[in-house]
């Protein structure tokens, strides 16, 4: 039985971005028996990189859960390129990875990176549930708060 990404975006009133492409050499994702490795995601708005400065900083703890929420986006768009839009081939994520740009004084990682647990738990509820590692950096590729990379189980 098939399960459209889309239709449950729709569903939710959510709207993908256009998956991103590679910048380097690197590619958008790897299969290896039944995992799924997405390469990070940037916030991205109109594909540009969005809500660019570090935690503690220029951004608000509120901001950085909007660039989280805006990367996980991107991340879906990887997976639904992946599986050709078919939600029955995944069993679930394993592992979401959140990298913060912050200061050293920030502490409020985790409600940062709920931004983008959130939302994944949202769009493929029970599938969506995962590990879940968050930490703070210098600074983030295009100068953007956070970025995200998953580790998807798929079906057998």
């Amino acid at each position: 039985m098939h399960h459209s990404l889309q239709q449950r975006l729709q569903q939710l009133g959510l709207e993908l971005p256009p998956p991103s492409q590679p910048v380097a050499n690197y590619l958008n994702h790897v299969v290896s028996q039944n995992l799924l490795f997405i390469s990070g995601q940037i916030p991205l708005l109109a594909g540009q990189p969005a809500l660019l400065g570090r935690l503690g900083e220029e951004l608000s703890p509120e901001q950085g859960a909007q660039a989280a929420e805006l990367a996980a986006l991107g991340l879906l768009a990887q997976l639904g390129t992946a599986l050709d839009d078919d939600l029955s081939r995944l069993r679930r994520i394993s592992r979401l990875g959140v990298f913060i740009a912050a200061n050293a004084e920030f502490t409020s990682h985790a409600s940062v990176a709920n931004g983008a647990s959130n939302l994944l738990v949202k769009v493929l509820g029970d599938k969506g549930r995962h590990a879940r590692t968050a930490v703070g950096v210098a600074s983030l590729p295009a100068g953007v708060a956070v970025e995200v990379d998953a580790i998807f189980e798929l079906q057998p």
